[in-house]
């Protein structure tokens, strides 16, 4: 018999380190926060079994995980110190010119429209999903998640001209 850890908290990691990648923008720092989440999983897996969210107390711990290596690094990036950042793809991958335009647009959201745009659209949560990952109300998703899709709807309607 699997132990909870295995069966509902180890399936996580490949969700979390998508969200890692999200916040930290770097592979190894990424995985370094999903292994200390894991971790900290694993040593509360009894606790996590009592709880109703599990996955939301992963992702939550995930998120303290990443902003720790942003202070410990000592700096906290802007879209400005970004620069041309884009989205990490795999070389195989043959994207179209647009496509890639798109990727950079949405890397240059503000990052709490990038990352509730990335949950819903690339992770397909509800709006109380994400409204308990980010510790903000249905109300505040909704509206970040419209302006989101309002400014990429605009850019795709100018990038054509």
């Amino acid at each position: 018999m699997k132990s909870f850890f295995e069966s509902h908290l180890w399936p996580l990691k490949n969700r979390l380190y998508r969200f890692a990648i999200l916040w930290l923008k770097d592979r190894d720092k990424a995985q370094d926060a999903v292994q200390d989440t894991m971790y900290k999983g694993f040593i509360n897996q009894e606790y996590l079994a009592t709880i109703s969210n599990p996955t939301g107390w992963m992702v939550k711990t995930l998120k303290h995980e990443a902003l720790q290596q942003i202070r410990e690094a000592g700096k906290w990036e802007t879209m400005d110190d970004v620069g041309d950042l884009a989205m990490e793809v795999s070389p195989e991958v043959d994207f179209s010119r647009k496509t890639k335009m798109v990727f950079k647009f949405i890397e240059k959201l503000p990052e709490r429209q990038k990352e509730i745009f990335f949950l819903r659209e690339v992770e397909g949560l509800t709006h109380k999903e994400m409204a308990t990952y980010l510790e903000i109300n249905e109300g505040q998703v909704k509206v970040e998640l419209h302006r989101a899709r309002k400014k990429l709807k605009s850019f795709l309607e100018n990038y054509g001209k």
